[in-house]
């Protein structure tokens, strides 16, 4: 289904909601970010992975959300991010402190259809002691070379309600350009729902020739399934994308990129 408009696209993002967002460098939807505070949306639980930015700072400042899980939230060069801090130092969000590495791994677990997944650097961290939802456990498989107990970290998986994204270019399909940034594949297949804006139609049916997958087929595409992939919904492109067809002038109605 392609969505006429972008309040339509971010319609299953309700009060509540579990939302997967990415690192800034990654593709941030900030037109999807601002119709969300427009909307007034409360609650969210908001997982940014690995970091994230002005997204964000801007949710927590409108009050948008109730839970923050991520590894770090700045405005990079430009100093810290004032309504994470404020929110931070007040207690007016709950922050469920992470680091890069355990976000992916519990994301991969859910994108691998199993419950969690072991991490071992988390050890002795004062991350590991508030987190009690990590569990530590012995090796089932054996002692370390020197017959000691060999502890572990468990990850439960994190499954988002919603992933949402920007995708250079989608199509009705459902399949969606990415480029270089895998950690979107990983975000698709954990969460339940997907939307991506779209700014551009695919020109053909893999861009592999531009040089930017690596030899491989630039596209992915999102397939209902627990745990082997998630339902892409809806483009957030005021006009359908479709494939072979040169994108229009002024490529996307809804944030004028």
């Amino acid at each position: 289904m392609i969505a006429r408009s972008l309040d339509d696209a971010l319609a299953p993002i309700k009060d509540g909601c579990m939302l997967a967002v990415p690192r800034e460098s990654s593709g941030v939807p900030m037109a999807a970010t601002r119709a969300l505070i427009r909307r007034g949306v409360k609650r969210l639980h908001l997982i940014a992975l690995p970091t994230s930015s002005l997204q964000a700072d801007l949710l927590i400042g409108a009050g948008c959300v109730e839970t923050l899980e991520t590894s770090a939230v700045s405005l990079g060069e430009f100093g810290a991010a004032p309504r994470f801090t404020a929110a931070i130092l007040n207690g007016a969000i709950r922050m469920k402190d992470a680091t890069c590495p355990a976000l992916h791994a519990a994301f991969q677990a859910s994108e691998k259809g199993v419950p969690f997944m072991p991490l071992r650097g988390l050890l002795g961290t004062d991350v590991l002691k508030n987190r009690p939802d990590w569990k530590v456990v012995d090796n089932p498989f054996g002692q370390d070379g020197a017959g000691q107990a060999d502890p572990i970290v468990l990850l439960p998986a994190i499954r988002p309600d919603v992933a949402l994204f920007h995708a250079p270019m989608a199509d009705r399909d459902g399949n969606v350009w990415i480029g270089r940034q895998r950690e979107l594949v990983t975000m698709a297949h954990a969460a339940e729902k997907n939307h991506r804006h779209g700014r551009a139609a695919a020109r053909r049916q893999s861009a592999g020739r531009s040089g930017l997958g690596g030899g491989h087929p630039a596209r992915f595409l999102c397939r209902t399934g627990r745990g082997g992939g998630a339902r892409l919904l809806a483009a957030a492109a005021a006009r359908p994308l479709r494939l072979g067809r040169r994108a229009p002038e002024g490529i996307c109605d809804a944030c004028g990129e």
